[in-house]
């Protein structure tokens, strides 16, 4: 623990001089420490508050069957049955692109790559299949949004509106694509939809800096992902790697006692195991599709999914049936390529 610590003290040393030396000699200030706490808690700090790593692949074994004596043609028929099931089964978890004329022109997304309440805008943009070019922030200089008065993400700009915080955007987002909708949900439906959304933003991304850098090891590999996946030059990606894994390692003790966390993964554990049983053994909260919750819980756990908080989430808890059926539904971006 002493050695941590010192390596701690050491690499924020190390980071205000090779900041100072990039910035051509400014000294860095503590907002720019502060600023890299913020995106080191994956936007949890720089994001927002509830104000009212994308690999597919398999998390379970695919079905068999066997049978000593089975003919060809019993095969032939359980293979027919399976491909109608499956087609049943990609028709009900498909995209929900709304009509064209409600499609957007023009989406900005300001965003970092790793934040939970920017990937909770980017699920409901790929769920619904509305196009969008992305603007990596710099957490540190934040240049990119100098523009705005907003200085946090994400920020969203549609047909030259700006719209901000992540949930207030998708409301608005949604309002717009859904305008001609024919029949709107029940109140009961609406309440739980929010009551879910609510507690994604007040319980859920509070839970997931302890675990991200609960130790060393981990914390490391946090920021590795938030490196390589942000928006740094070549001397602030090797000082932040480092000096930010050390820093936030001890940042997350704080957090736990913040927010009354005794064991962290056990706290992750029971907020997947809360967020299956209020799926009360449906495949989505919406139903047969998600609604805005799923979406919002989706969102904020895409950046962890596949990081070693994220694997034991799977291994250890329900969540991991549901997580498959969302990456299936939601599908590929529909984010526009540079």
């Amino acid at each position: 623990m002493r050695r941590v610590a010192i390596l701690a003290s050491s690499s924020s040393a190390i980071l205000s001089r090779t900041l100072a030396t990039a910035q051509g000699g400014a000294t860095s200030t503590p907002a720019v420490h502060s600023r890299l706490l913020q995106v080191a808690l994956y936007g949890s700090g720089a994001g927002e508050g509830f104000s009212h790593a994308r690999r597919r692949r398999p998390i379970f074994g695919s079905f068999t069957g066997s049978g000593r004596n089975s003919s060809v043609g019993v095969a032939g028929a359980l293979i027919s049955v399976a491909a109608v099931s499956a087609t049943l089964s990609q028709e009900v978890h498909a995209k929900e692109p709304p009509p064209p004329e409600l499609v957007p022109k023009d989406v900005i997304l300001y965003q970092y790559e790793a934040c939970p309440f920017c990937n909770k805008v980017k699920a409901f943009l790929d769920y619904y299949d509305v196009p969008y070019k992305v603007v990596e922030v710099n957490p540190l200089s934040k240049k990119e949004i100098k523009w705005s008065d907003y200085k946090k993400v994400p920020i969203l700009m549609v047909d030259g509106e700006q719209l901000v915080d992540s949930s207030a955007i998708i409301d608005q987002l949604d309002a717009k694509i859904h305008s001609k909708k024919v029949a709107k949900s029940s109140s009961e439906d609406d309440d739980e939809e929010t009551k879910w959304r609510k507690w994604v933003d007040n319980h859920l991304v509070h839970v997931l800096s302890p675990n991200i850098y609960r130790n060393t090891s981990e914390a490391l590999e946090s920021f590795d992902y938030i490196t390589s996946n942000g928006n740094f030059s070549f001397t602030e990606k090797l000082t932040v790697k480092y000096a930010g894994a050390a820093a936030m390692y001890f940042v997350s003790k704080k957090l736990k006692k913040k927010y009354n966390i005794t064991d962290e993964r056990a706290a992750l554990y029971e907020s997947a195991e809360t967020w299956v049983d209020a799926l009360n053994g449906r495949e989505f909260l919406g139903g047969s599709k998600p609604n805005l919750a799923d979406l919002a819980v989706y969102g904020v756990l895409r950046p962890i999914r596949y990081l070693k908080s994220g694997r034991d989430m799977v291994e250890n808890t329900r969540i991991g049936e549901w997580y498959r059926r969302m990456e299936n539904a939601v599908g590929e971006s529909a984010r526009i390529k540079a």
